[in-house]
């Protein structure tokens, strides 16, 4: 089917259809967006996809709407919103045209749908309240999202419209560095995979550049790993490793005595000449050259 028409409906918005319209723009980028409750183009037919209105899911259809009963669940019964929908049938899709491996595609298309799509149909259904997220409720991407809305007094005829196809650029900037994240990390899960390979029983654990590594070490059963080194620019970087990803525990802190210090005083303190900066959280320090970073890590294994 040639898909001339992604139809939506009008008036306010909400991050499903608008997140929705980002996948299907990028798929489709000759069709027209069009927002409208008109049941002349509500209704399918050929060259449209209808989602967020039409009170139908049928995928053969082309209409992806939720608000319906009974309305469409998960197979774990958690309610789909139009963007689920949407990126359940078009995601691998979206993948390619972005140039992710096919090796990558079912890993991170999960991976999205879990971590990015989830929370927003549980948001948009009311199975999930913002203020889940505390102190920084008002910072999720639903709710952000929303305030691009047009203030209350500041109606026109095409208001709603306007502020939609400026929030457009906004929510795909957010969509695609998510997925460029996600692709980033398989690709450095690879090469940190080998170079712990390399690395043998050695505590410090160093890479080729600087890249997320702590889900491969954790992969790989690495619990000997302490530190990271890598060249950052110029410098070297030598970095703690965090015992899991919702804390800033380290397995190992950098050495006390070394916490905020720069240059002379820490070419002092640590008596490693070309020692440039520890940060006073003592999970990065920096060096000149790599024989410098080398050195600190060494001390600060024996240290831990």
């Amino acid at each position: 089917m040639t898909v001339t028409h992604l139809v939506t409906h009008s008036g306010g918005f909400h991050a499903d259809e608008l997140l929705s319209s980002v996948i299907l723009t990028r798929l489709f980028p000759d069709a027209e967006l069009l927002r409208t409750r008109d049941a002349q183009w509500t209704t399918p037919g050929a060259g449209k996809i209808i989602f967020d209105v039409g009170r139908r899911y049928d995928a053969e259809a082309a209409i992806f709407d939720h608000h319906q009963r009974p309305n469409p669940l998960r197979e774990d019964e958690q309610p789909y919103s139009s963007f689920g929908l949407i990126w359940r049938h078009y995601g691998q899709d979206y993948l390619r045209v972005l140039d992710v491996p096919e090796a990558d595609l079912d890993s991170i298309h999960r991976s999205f749908d879990l971590g990015f799509v989830l929370p927003v149909d549980l948001v948009d259904n009311g199975a999930l309240e913002p203020s889940a997220a505390g102190p920084l409720s008002g910072m999720t991407l639903p709710v952000l999202l929303e305030t691009l809305k047009p203030p209350f007094d500041a109606r026109g005829d095409d208001a709603d419209d306007r502020a939609f196809m400026a929030a457009l650029p906004v929510a795909r900037a957010f969509v695609e560095a998510a997925i460029a994240g996600r692709a980033a990390k398989r690709r450095a899960e690879g090469m940190v995979l080998r170079a712990i390979e390399e690395a043998g029983t050695a505590r410090v654990l160093e890479l080729p550049m600087g890249m997320p590594f702590r889900a491969a070490v954790e992969k790989a059963g690495a619990d000997h790993l302490l530190f990271v080194v890598h060249p950052r620019g110029d410098d070297w970087a030598l970095t703690t490793i965090r015992k899991s990803g919702d804390s800033f525990e380290s397995r190992a802190d950098l050495p006390q005595g070394w916490a905020g210090l720069s240059d002379g005083e820490l070419e002092a303190a640590s008596g490693v000449r070309g020692a440039k900066f520890c940060h006073n959280g003592r999970f990065i320090a920096v060096a000149q050259t790599r024989e410098a970073i080398v050195q600190m890590a060494a001390l600060a294994v024996a240290e831990a």
